[in-house]
């Protein structure tokens, strides 16, 4: 049997593909306007070819703040669309701003309409063509799932929703068939002598192995699995492809040998790593309290008409090593908000006033706990502190809970850009593993998307 090949895109490989194509098709757009017409206020040669290297910059960070390469928003036009346009109004705005490292500004006026439609219409027509051609079934990767029938369903949904462009076609039971098995109607079960044959005609890229223990896998389906894996057919355990496409830990499918789970990053015990998010954490906290005394007054006035109640409010959490402080807020719900005993915090919460909820919207409400960064409590980024009646109830429920105390709380985090408001046992689950995938591969670089994604966060007011 020989090795079927297919055309597939990994998520990694989507990106890099739409920043290539994005900045591809504006400079030949850009090219031919200023070769086959009279525009002239941004001509392509080897004089300036710097204009194009600082275009390619502003259309790179506007379009990641703005979320144009975030996948699920690139494979809907309607959604990818505002995006387009709000990274073409600004980039074109900025690069008209800045003379310096851009042309100067053209006497005919005219010449910037040209020139925002020469920015614009070509990402729109290649950005269809995507969602048209690329970002379609014939380009999805498909997966055999090999696993115990009792946990099918809930890894094919969580696959389904990590990664719409991935298809487990079918699943075969690696458990010995008895009578009383479970049935499965989700997607296609297929025999245990019928891998070979569907790995030819469904043309499958992958093989998942998604079993709790390895014991339960039938002498049969190990061999065949041997075979395939010599004959070059990838194999691989279901928890590591799902953490690579959702960058989350998944926790919920994590047996007894939890400990392969977790080799955290070498960053957590890295001195100079370490070093520098101290300083950072410091640099940007002094920056953020001088910022924030612009509109502390506003904030007063608001909270003196909005609010009629004290400004600030305290609240214990949990720190590192479970090492519980004070947290400092902006006041956003009315007094005596919990005078019944602590519940959880929801969206539309009928507690928070009206100017508490532009706090929270603003994350405005945030802005004293850069007073605890200071003290070396906090950090900047790091998994959000809870409360220790909640973090006891929780840990109770859900596996490695305290697992993200071991490091410092953050006032935003990698759970804080990417999961919804947290008001349920379930919102919560899902958080943490964002914060165990920070915890397991934090770095420089993820560090700088997380405060990316965290300014797109705020600019799209996702605030509770």
């Amino acid at each position: 049997m020989a090795k079927q090949s297919s055309i597939h895109f990994e998520l990694s490989e989507r990106k890099i593909l739409l920043r290539f194509f994005d900045l591809l098709v504006v400079g030949l757009a850009l090219c031919g306007l200023s070769h086959f017409s009279e525009f002239d206020y941004f001509i392509i040669d080897e004089t300036n070819w710097s204009w194009l290297v600082v275009l390619a910059i502003y259309i790179m960070g506007f379009g990641t703040v703005f979320e144009l390469y975030d996948l699920k928003k690139s494979s809907k036009i309607e959604l990818v669309s505002s995006a387009i346009v709000l990274t073409t109004s600004v980039t074109v705005l900025v690069f008209l701003l800045t003379p310096f490292y851009t042309p100067i500004l053209p006497e005919n006026r005219i010449q910037i309409l040209y020139f925002y439609l020469a920015v614009l219409m070509p990402l729109l027509i290649w950005r269809l063509a995507y969602v048209t051609f690329i970002d379609s079934p014939r380009f999805y990767k498909k997966a055999l799932l090999v696993g115990e029938i009792s946990s099918i369903e809930a890894i094919v949904k969580a696959f389904k929703a990590a990664d719409p462009n991935y298809e487990i076609i079918g699943f075969v039971n690696c458990e010995t068939e008895r009578e009383d098995a479970i049935k499965y109607k989700g997607i296609k079960e297929y025999s245990a002598d019928q891998i070979y044959e569907i790995i030819v005609k469904e043309n499958i890229s992958e093989i998942l192995v998604a079993s709790y223990n390895s014991e339960t896998i039938s002498p049969s389906i190990y061999v065949d699995l041997i075979r395939l894996l010599e004959r070059g057919y990838p194999i691989r355990e279901y928890t590591q492809v799902y953490e690579e496409m959702s960058y989350k830990v998944p926790v919920q499918f994590i047996g007894k040998d939890f400990y392969k789970y977790f080799p955290f990053s070498r960053n957590n015990k890295n001195k100079l790593y370490l070093a520098y998010r101290r300083i950072f954490d410091v640099l940007l906290s002094l920056l953020g309290i001088i910022c924030s005394l612009l509109v502390l007054p506003f904030i007063v006035i608001g909270n003196a008409i909005g609010n009629r109640g004290p400004l600030l409010y305290s609240q214990e959490r949990v720190g590192e090593n479970g090492k519980p402080f004070k947290i400092y807020k902006f006041r956003s719900m009315v007094t005596n908000a919990e005078a019944g005993g602590a519940v959880w915090a929801k969206k539309n919460d009928t507690r928070v006033t009206t100017f508490g909820r532009f706090l929270r919207t603003t994350r405005l409400d945030e802005l004293p706990q850069l007073l605890n960064i200071l003290k070396g409590e906090m950090s900047i980024i790091g998994p959000r502190p809870e409360r220790p009646i909640f973090v006891n109830e929780l840990a109770q429920i859900i596996p490695f809970y305290h697992t993200r105390h071991i490091i410092k709380p953050g006032l935003t985090g990698w759970a804080q850009v990417n999961a919804r408001y947290g008001s349920s046992v379930n919102d919560s689950l899902e958080k943490l593993q964002y914060d165990l995938f920070y915890i397991k591969h934090r770095s420089f670089l993820l560090d700088f998307n997380i405060i990316v994604k965290t300014l797109s966060t705020v600019i799209f007011f996702r605030g509770q």
